[in-house]
């Protein structure tokens, strides 16, 4: 049997979303500050949920582990939540896919266990909710959060968002994506069709009609003679021929016996032979 769509599809989108979730975990660009005071203009830090970095936008050299040079950007509350989340997420992704590859079987000819292959798109989609709920209340609180470092115009400071915080968006919607149509393998929809199921046709007696019936034979034309019957038979009379004409009209003169002479025979005796 194929492997229906929708596994496939959740198969798919699953894995994808879990490592945009590891990118959006581990990088340390959730957010970026420019226009800091006492630095070139050229200064960048990038602020993660483990790590912060320094830069310059003229070049692309990074010094991270700078970890310690802003204490209080850690001690906000959304940074805890979201490191104990994002791992959350991270851990039960696996664990979805661990439970939804043995219950999609698509090595074998067989169909997918809806059952085991349902519960693990459930899972697949509690962790996509996990990624979602940290990235977006970061997203919230993002001009507002606590930091030692101090901007040329602090009441315009350069905050932007970073790239971790889009990934981790696009991998939470795929990974939810991804536990929705696995999920909607456990309900029969359609007569089947979500399933990848085929269309059972009826058992029953089906009505032939003029287009499915056969075509019918043509009769072929008689072609023997009507036979005689025995009563016009016997009615019927041949000629009859006597006996001594016959004799004499087959009669040689060397099929004549010894002494024998045919006198109606005018021809010489070797015109016999011809």
């Amino acid at each position: 049997m194929r492997t229906p769509g929708i596994v496939i599809f959740g198969l798919v989108l699953s894995p994808c979303g879990w490592i945009l979730d590891l990118t959006s975990t581990v990088a340390p660009n959730w957010r970026t500050l420019t226009s800091l005071a006492g630095q070139s203009s050229d200064s960048i830090i990038n602020q993660g949920i483990w790590d912060i970095c320094k830069g310059f936008t003229t070049t692309s050299s990074m010094i991270c582990n700078q970890r310690d040079t802003d204490r209080l950007y850690f001690n906000n509350q959304i940074i805890p939540i979201a490191q104990g989340m994002m791992v959350a997420s991270l851990v039960v992704t696996l664990i979805g896919l661990a439970v939804v590859t043995p219950g999609a079987r698509c090595w074998r000819n067989r169909p997918p266990r809806w059952p085991l292959t349902s519960f693990g798109g459930v899972l697949i989609f509690c962790s996509g909710v996990l990624t979602i709920i940290p990235i977006s209340w970061y997203t919230y609180v993002l001009p507002t959060l606590n930091t030692t470092t101090t901007f040329t115009n602090p009441q315009n400071p350069g905050i932007t968002v970073g790239y971790c915080v889009v990934l981790g968006y696009i991998g939470g919607i795929m990974e939810v994506l991804a536990g929705v149509v696995l999920f909607v393998g456990v309900c029969r929809c359609c007569g089947g069709k979500n399933r990848g199921e085929k269309p059972s046709t009826s058992s029953g007696p089906t009505r032939t009609t003029a287009s499915t019936r056969p075509p019918r034979p043509m009769p072929y034309p008689r072609t023997s003679p009507p036979s005689v019957s025995s009563q016009s038979a016997s009615n019927v009379s041949y000629p009859r021929y006597p006996t001594n004409s016959l004799d004499d009209d087959l009669d040689f003169p060397r099929a004549k016996t010894k002494g024998s002479v045919n006198p109606s025979f005018s021809g010489k005796p070797y015109d016999a032979d011809l």
